[in-house]
């Protein structure tokens, strides 16, 4: 009993120096200094080109460091191309602030409106919006596959290259005419509270890409877009920006055409210890997705606490309706290719009017796959064309492949574990709604308390080959 009254008498006596020593730099702690961007003669009147005058407030606080802040006002909207951030400074985009893409290509430096190369301790904050005038980039709407054509030249949002503790917080990011938010080859980051309203009708319009990405947070996010909502790459580079790992994406609402949470296409080097968990994918293509194409391995996966519905779209949007898509496919004929191993699928539950698939290859086997507690309900509600698997991109194998519609489709790989899990079918089972589980060429296929039936009479609920 003493022992316990000590150390809870040491306990509080840390709490209380804390306490002090908290209090004690409050009183110490210096002012942010503050850049408007008026005061270095930005109009804000949607018409003016602001670019040189809020780049000038830039270089300014990136003088001063010390997390300066470069204020964009509310009430406000702000014209413009190129802006590049710098290191230790805060951009901070006041409510109902609005900085507005220039549709001219010749007012950027690049292929981005905001960038930033080789920033530390940079913080975009605040509650304003970047527009990106969607709608100002397409060329037309093709009725027929509904999905606009972009015209010739579109910029990205953000591209941040290179950088390191990089905190992105509250922001919204509406209409972009391409890839939101590009991070490649940052470390430390955390992304909390950004909300993306893209079209859901123009192609990638993704959300957020962690490119060759390190150590990185994103949460309590809201998207909304035509391609892929959050998706982690490492893309081909002329520089070497390292793997992909250590991220771990949380409680965030997500709806796409395309994939909910994904790993690829592009997987040029490793992409290792990623974890998702307790998100809402709203509307997707594919819920969970591994696409692994190129050189590089994926590792050490896990998604966890995860809710979906996925969908067939028209045939130019990738994806099936696949609730669950683990794929290792060449890109090309005799083009290298990685391995998917150590992948697990915790508590994840949802419709979807396409299987639970884990694909691969002759020359790529995924391995050590694990499913605990996925209920699948497959049903199909839309008018597309179903009963078929989506492999692109590759052109060493169909693209698109005919094929029934399983509860889990299981090719080409090895030490597979389904537990206490289900398959259930909806009012709408279509002729080619088949088995509970299709299997071909797996070994080490362990069921403890997989539950369901077969979708119709005379099938039988395992197909095993």
């Amino acid at each position: 009993m003493i022992n316990k009254i000590m150390n809870k008498v040491k306990s509080n006596a840390v709490w209380l120096l804390l306490l002090l020593l908290l209090g004690a730099g409050c009183g110490t702690k210096s002012q942010k200094v503050v850049f408007n961007v008026l005061d270095y003669g930005a109009k804000g009147d949607s018409i003016t080109n602001d670019t040189e005058a809020i780049q000038s407030a830039i270089d300014a606080a990136a003088a001063v460091g010390n997390q300066a802040m470069v204020l964009i006002p509310g009430g406000y909207h702000f014209l413009i191309g190129t802006l590049e951030l710098k290191s230790d400074m805060e951009f901070h985009l006041e409510e109902d602030a609005r900085l507005l893409v220039s549709t001219r290509q010749e007012d950027y430096t690049g292929d981005a409106a905001i960038v930033a190369r080789d920033a530390h301790n940079l913080t975009i904050s605040g509650s304003g919006v970047i527009d990106g005038r969607a709608m100002e980039f397409m060329e037309h709407y093709e009725a027929e596959n509904e999905w606009w054509i972009p015209k010739r030249w579109r910029p990205r949002l953000f591209i941040l290259t290179g950088c390191s503790h990089l905190h992105i917080r509250d922001i919204t990011i509406k209409r972009a005419p391409s890839w939101s938010l590009h991070m490649l080859g940052c470390e430390n980051v955390l992304i909390d509270g950004i909300h993306i309203q893209n079209h859901l009708d123009v192609p990638n319009c993704d959300g957020i890409d962690p490119d060759h990405c390190r150590n990185v947070e994103i949460r309590n996010c809201h998207i909304a877009c035509g391609d892929d909502a959050i998706v982690i790459k490492t893309t081909r580079q002329e520089t070497d920006y390292g793997p992909s790992s250590n991220i771990w994406v949380h409680d965030c609402i997500l709806e796409t055409q395309d994939s909910g949470l994904k790993i690829g296409t592009e997987t040029t080097q490793d992409i290792f210890n990623i974890l998702f968990e307790r998100c809402e994918i709203k509307s997707s293509c594919r819920g969970l997705t591994i696409q692994l194409r190129d050189e590089g391995n994926v590792e050490n996966i896990t998604f966890r606490d995860i809710r979906f519905t996925s969908r067939y779209h028209s045939d130019p949007w990738w994806g099936r309706g696949e609730a669950i898509s683990f794929t290792a496919i060449p890109r090309n004929v005799g083009s290298p290719i990685g391995q998917i191993r150590n992948v697990r699928v915790e508590n994840a539950n949802g419709v979807a009017e396409n299987s639970i698939r884990i694909n691969g290859t002759k020359e790529s086997r995924i391995g050590q796959v694990w499913f605990e507690q996925v209920d699948l309900t497959l049903n199909r509600w839309t008018k597309y064309r179903g009963g078929r698997y989506d492999n692109r991109p590759t052109t060493a194998y169909d693209e698109i492949e005919i094929h029934s519609t399983p509860g889990y489709y299981i090719r080409y790989a090895d030490q597979v574990t389904i537990r206490n899990s289900s398959v259930k079918w909806g009012e709408n089972s279509p002729d080619y709604f088949s088995h509970v589980l299709e299997a071909h060429d797996v070994s080490a296929l362990n069921m403890e308390g997989l539950t369901g039936d077969a979708a119709h009479p005379g099938i039988t609920r395992y197909k095993l080959n």
